[in-house]
Order: structure tokens, then C-alpha cells, then sequence
């Protein structure tokens, strides 16, 4: 959400970077917001100034009182039933107005920053950088639920019966893999610094409408019919809402938290074949890293987040490249996005995998987090996420890239102690 201040001082740049954004739709509430704006201050002055003379009234009635003019103090004592009057009516319209410009600026995309590449979607983000070297073996890669058949370690016909479509049943060494990999990049961050967190699973929708759009909260967010509580998408959701309302000291910034946290997704809209399987589901498991730092760091931890998920890939024998993207394809909150890429070499493409975001202080102004500075102002952090890895669908790119002509998958060297395996998982 932007500074109203910073709308009503720089209209042309919000309405620029809405234009850079393919929103055009959204340009008529820049003027909108700011004409509600002067409303409402005109509103809170005159408040102001009916107080001013009320209190005045009152002191004046207080010494003709004690002067025994009782008669001309009952006649100032019907004016400041009157101010009172008026005072409640512009009270109620400054409320109304505060509510009308925050719904507004709830609407209003973040200002991206000027690295970001101009593009109307996804088709034109940005390969910045490739990592590893991307191969298609000389024997053929079945799609990831028959490696996962012959291995007797999915059940997606179960599923399908206990929870309907989107949702999967992981079984023996297949489900060791899955638990291994999100043990070993729990450690991965913990080395790096991080403090490993257990998130609660469900939030406030206060909470939701602080962390994301409107439009991505309808997309992605079941709710428990009857509360005031949904599922988490991410545990970035209930990792940034644990600062809701706080001021935090600067001398404890930057906060470098890991998350693990089941998902849980709409997934609205049609879907492609390759999200088959457990491409695109409604329910999976995941680590995240969050970061909450002073707004000057914040870019800084933006490049090493995600070269972290570059790192734990290519320690899995996984080719990924980073994808930048554009300014088209970023949600309302984003300052600046990537995605890491892993390759397929079955699909012969890269797919994603990691999805790193900085997100100003957006969040933090939504959620009313603020930082005591050493001068003893205040002052909104930049918040920052990203993915370690969300199996299933890392599953996907780590059995096609380790898999072996004899039907074997290989186990990497760092994840040996987490599978309690030497080299391989073999064949059925």
C-alpha cells in the first residue's frame, strides 16, 4: 500500500508505474484518491477547529458560571451543544473518508523498482543467469507420476476418492525422499544463519489482506466457513503477520526466519498439461525464508536470497537459471521479483520452482509494523520471501534430473544422511 502523502506529492509517478504495470483501469483512482484525501483533511481540520472553540466556549461558561450569569452562560452552552454537533458529523466523515482512501490505495500497486523489466506478463520475463548444465540423457524420462509409480510411492486414484482432485498420497521411499529434502533445506538455512519457525497454519483475514493483494487472496485463500480464519497459502503469510502491530527495535534488524509450513491453494483457473500430477495442487509442504530488514538492506538480501535456492539446487544436481520478472507479471505489493527455474530435461525447458520477493515496505504499512530507529523516530522495515523448496513439485525436478537408465535414482552426497541411503534408491 502507498504513503497517501507520497500519492497526493508525485501523482505522475504512481499513475507512470501503474501505466508499467498494464493497469490502466486503475488510472482514474490516482485522482480519485486524492480529491478523498483533501476531503478527509478538510475534515479533520475543521474538527480541530471546532474543538479549539468548543474548549474556549466551555472556559468562558465556567467563569460566567462562577460570576453567577447563569442566563448567558446557558446561551454559550447551547453553542457548544452545537459544536458538539457538528463535531460528531465531521468525525463520522473523516472515519468514512480514512475507510474510502485506504480501500483505494489497498488497489494501487507498489512502486517497482526501475531494475525491473517493462513487460505486459510472463511471457516477457527475463533469463538473467544460467547455473549448471542443463541435459537430456540418451534414455527416455517418463512423466514424474510413473517415476513415482514404479517406485510404489504415489496413490493419486486414493486421493482423488478421499479428497478429490489435487491432492496426492505419497508412500515409502518416495514420501522418505520428500521429508528429506525439506529436513536437508531446514539445515541448508539454519547454516546460513536463519532461525527455523514453526508458523500457525491459520490467520486472521486482517492478516491476509496485509500480507497480499485482493486479487491474489481470492486466487489462492480457502476460508473456514463461519471464522474469521483462512489456511495459509505460504508461511510467509503468518511469518510477516507474527510483526502485526509492533514496533521493533532497530538493533535487533535484520530478522532471518525459516519457515515450515503445509500450503494450502485454490489453484482457481485452467491449468496446462505438464500441471498434471502434483505440478499444481491444493495442498503441499514447504520451507520458506523471510526476511525484515531496514529498507536499505533490502536489496541487498534480495540478491542473496535467491542465489541461496541457487546454491541448495545445484547441491542436488539440478540445473536452475533465474528468471527476472517483469513489471507486468509482478502482484500489486511487489517491489521486485525472480523466479528460479529448474530444468526439466524431459520437458526439455525450465519450470519454476523458487519464487524470490522484495516487497518494500508494503507489508509493513498494511500490517502497522514499525521500526524504533536509535534517533527515536519510527519507521517502516522492507520485508522480503522466498522459496527454499516446496516439495512435491521439487520432487519433479530432482527425480528427472537424478534418475538413471536402470530405472535407479541417484541420491546426491548432501542429502545421504537425510535418506539414510549411500548412493541410490533402486529400482522396484
Amino acid at each position: 500500500m502507498l504513503d497517501i502523502k507520497f500519492v497526493r506529492e508525485n501523482p505522475d509517478i504512481v499513475k507512470q508505474n501503474i501505466k508499467n504495470k498494464f493497469q490502466d483501469e486503475k488510472l482514474p483512482l490516482v485522482d480519485k484518491v486524492i480529491a478523498i484525501d483533501a476531503e478527509r483533511r478538510a475534515h479533520i481540520a475543521e474538527m480541530e477547529s471546532l474543538r479549539s472553540e468548543r474548549n474556549k466556549l466551555s472556559k468562558q461558561i465556567g467563569v460566567l458560571m462562577g460570576q453567577k450569569k447563569i442566563e448567558e452562560a446557558e446561551q454559550l452552552k447551547a453553542k457548544v451543544t452545537s459544536f458538539t454537533e457538528r463535531l460528531e458529523y465531521e468525525e463520522k466523515r473523516a472515519k468514512e473518508t480514512e475507510e474510502e482512501m485506504t480501500a483505494i490505495l489497498m488497489r494501487l500497486p507498489n512502486i517497482i523498482d526501475p531494475s525491473v523489466p517493462i513487460g505486459r506478463d510472463d511471457s516477457e520475463n527475463v533469463e538473467r543467469e544460467r547455473f549448471g548444465e542443463p541435459r537430456v540423457p540418451d534414455f527416455e524420462i517418463p512423466y514424474h507420476t510413473e517415476i513415482m509409480e514404479r517406485f510404489r510411492g504415489i496413490d493419486l486414484d486414493a486421493a482423488r476418492r478421499v479428497s478429490g482432485n489435487g491432492f496426492y498420497y505419497l508412500l515409502g521411499d518416495i514420501a522418505r525422499l520428500h521429508s528429506s529434502v525439506l529436513a536437508y533445506a531446514r539445515d541448508f538455512m539454519i547454516n546460513k544463519g536463519f532461525t527455523y519457525c514453526i508458523p500457525p497454519f491459520l490467520i486472521r483475514g486482517n492478516v491476509v489482506s496485509g500480507v497480499m493483494s485482493f486479487a491474489e487472496m481470492d486466487a489462492m485463500m480457502y476460508k473456514i466457513e463461519g471464522e474469521d480464519l483462512y489456511l495459509i497459502g505460504t508461511s510467509e503469510h503468518s511469518m510477516i503477520g507474527r510483526f502485526i502491530d509492533t514496533i521493533i527495535p532497530e538493533n535487533e534488524l535484520p530478522y532471518t526466519l525459516t519457515s515450515y509450513s503445509p500450503c494450502f491453494r485454490r489453484e482457481k483457473g485452467a491449468h496446462g498439461i505438464e500441471e498434471r500430477g502434483v505440478y499444481r495442487i491444493h495442498q503441499f509442504e514447504k520451507q520458506e525464508m523471510i526476511v525484515v530488514c531496514r529498507p536499505e538492506e533490502s536489496m541487498e538480501w534480495y540478491e542473496r536470497m535467491w542465489r541461496y535456492s541457487v546454491e541448495l539446487f545445484m547441491s542436488l544436481n539440478i540445473p536452475v537459471r533465474q528468471l527476472e520478472c517483469c513489471s507486468g507479471d509482478l502482484a500489486d505489493l511487489k517491489v521486485k521479483s525472480c523466479d528460479i527455474e529448474a530444468w526439466s530435461p524431459r520437458q526439455k525447458k525450465y519450470f519454476e520452482v523458487c519464487s524470490c520477493s522484495n516487497l518494500g515496505d508494503a507489508q509493513a504499512r498494511r500490517l502497522k509494523i514499525r521500526v524504533r530507529g536509535s534517533d527515536g523516530k519510527t519507521y517502516l522495515p522492507h520485508t522480503l520471501n522466498n522459496t527454499v523448496v516446496a516439495p512435491p513439485r521439487m520432487l519433479i525436478a530432482f527425480l528427472e534430473n537424478n534418475l538413471r537408465a536402470d530405472g535407479s535414482v541417484a541420491i546426491p552426497e548432501a542429502l545421504r544422511p537425510y535418506m539414510g541411503v549411500d548412493e541410490l534408491i533402486p529400482s522396484c
